[in-house]
């Protein structure tokens, strides 16, 4: 048989076995959004899909089940915690790729990334030991202290300064998700062309000039991956958040009060749920969660198809 085809046989069996891959991938995502709709029917049933996600009851006792609150509190620590670690993740990585000396670059580079292999519970337990008690005996006593004197209407939106709270939780999770924001823009960053840098240097342009005006705009499709790889990170986690972030279940309406998100919620009670109806709803609050990163990605995708547009116009 000639040798053609054999190539020809060879690339057609390469190509059926890709696209059955890519294709049990997407299978197995709608297997997983169809089982989650299916447990939570019961849940949708009873109080509406819109009934159910803005209602902010969650008593197991009565039957009473909402994901409002929990919904709250994920966007709020999610989004929070993305804004504190924007910044720094964004310096960590143009130090690496454009201020570091050689010698210096990978130790960085390796240590930041070591973040992100670290367990969750490590975390949680770093956050329990180490961060919980500076944030409430330097930040929140002090100043809940100084609020009862001088602000008390401040005092209702503080919450309890007890360091277990809506607080610590955020600062653990900015911390968690520095190093998947910085990878990707550290990689984006070092893509860009040198000869970019070089006609910005020869027209006079300090090294901080170069980074502002050339450098971050060329990557900044790649820095906005690594913010959405960091959001959907953090809308996710669930060990360290549960251990932080007090588990009540109401609307996260203080600074230093417990509450809950979607992920800490079904970790807490999917063990304990003794009825149907409370099961169905902890597996509706997943189902939740999934529409919610969907929804995340969908609009990350449009955007960063808006990026590409400008900057081929440009």
């Amino acid at each position: 048989m000639p040798d053609w085809i054999y190539r020809r046989l060879g690339d057609r069996l390469f190509a059926a076995l890709v696209v059955f891959l890519a294709l049990g991938v997407v299978a197995a995502a709608l297997l997983v959004a169809l089982v989650l709709y299916q447990g939570s029917a019961l849940a949708f049933r009873t109080f509406g899909f819109f009934g159910f996600l803005t209602s902010q009851a969650w008593d197991a006792v009565r039957g009473q089940f909402g994901a409002w609150p929990p919904l709250a509190g994920t966007l709020i620590t999610a989004s929070a915690a993305l804004l504190l670690a924007f910044f720094p993740a964004l310096a960590a990585a143009i130090y690496v790729v454009e201020y570091a000396p050689r010698w210096l670059k990978e130790p960085v580079a390796y240590l930041i990334d070591l973040l992100a292999a670290l367990p969750s519970v490590v975390y949680g337990l770093w956050g329990l030991f180490v961060l919980v008690p500076p944030v409430r005996d330097g930040l929140e006593r002090p100043l809940f202290t100084w609020a009862a004197v001088h602000a008390p209407a401040l005092v209702p939106l503080l919450g309890p300064p007890t360091g277990i709270g809506l607080l610590s939780a955020t600062l653990v999770l900015a911390l968690m998700i520095v190093p998947y924001a910085s990878s990707l823009a550290r990689d984006a960053l070092a893509l860009v062309p040198q000869s970019q840098r070089e006609a910005m240097f020869a027209l006079g342009a300090t090294r901080w000039e170069v980074v502002r005006r050339v450098v971050i705009p060329y990557a900044r499709a790649g820095i906005f991956s690594g913010v959405v790889l960091a959001l959907a990170r953090a809308l996710g986690e669930t060990m360290a958040v549960t251990m932080l972030i007090g588990n009540a279940v109401n609307l996260p309406y203080t600074v230093f009060g417990p509450a809950a998100t979607m992920a800490s919620l079904i970790a807490n009670e999917f063990t304990e749920a003794d009825t149907d109806l409370h099961l169905s709803a902890l597996i509706a609050v997943g189902f939740v969660l999934l529409l919610l990163s969907l929804l995340t990605n969908l609009v990350a995708g449009w955007m960063l198809r808006r990026l590409a547009r400008g900057e081929g116009r440009r």
